[in-house]
């Protein structure tokens, strides 16, 4: 598995590193799969690696080459994220119920409720106990043989 990092400054000018596992099955799966969420700096980066369509992230400001601690724009909260999966559905003409969300956080919970199918991926526990599906020990890969996809379906590139 590799790293990828990215860094910028913080209000300190401490170096903010972000490191971001990284594996062909996480690559296949989020090239079929992804809509993220987290902050605009580390989410461009991965859009721009995984060829993710849609990026919503909050957006920390940065003044002069440092992050202020403040967030530009609108927030993106529990309620915000299951309204963009209603949003991207419809963009992409698509029922809710064929729709996958995957998330962690007890902010994911409305979005995952609202997906067809709603993952809780290396959960904590209040999600993973609400979630109807969850992954807890294999990789984001394991979400396309959720959908029938068969490793002999996959093509590498």
């Amino acid at each position: 598995m590799r790293s990828h990092r990215t860094s910028c400054k913080s209000r300190s000018r401490t170096p903010i590193k972000y490191s971001s596992p990284s594996s062909p099955s996480a690559e296949i799966a989020c090239g079929a799969l992804c809509r993220t969420s987290g902050f605009a700096f580390f989410g461009r980066h991965l859009q721009q690696k995984l060829g993710i369509d849609y990026l919503q992230t909050n957006d920390l400001e940065i003044a002069g080459g440092v992050m202020t601690g403040r967030v530009k724009g609108e927030i993106v909260n529990a309620q915000r994220k299951a309204q963009i999966l209603q949003e991207i559905a419809g963009q992409e003409n698509i029922s809710l119920q064929q729709t996958i969300a995957v998330g962690d956080g007890a902010n994911d919970l409305p979005m995952l409720a609202a997906a067809g199918l709603g993952i809780a991926f290396h959960a904590k526990p209040v999600v993973a106990q609400s979630a109807k599906h969850k992954i807890s020990t294999l990789g984001l890969d394991s979400i396309l043989y959720l959908i029938g996809v068969r490793d002999r379906d996959l093509v590498e590139g």
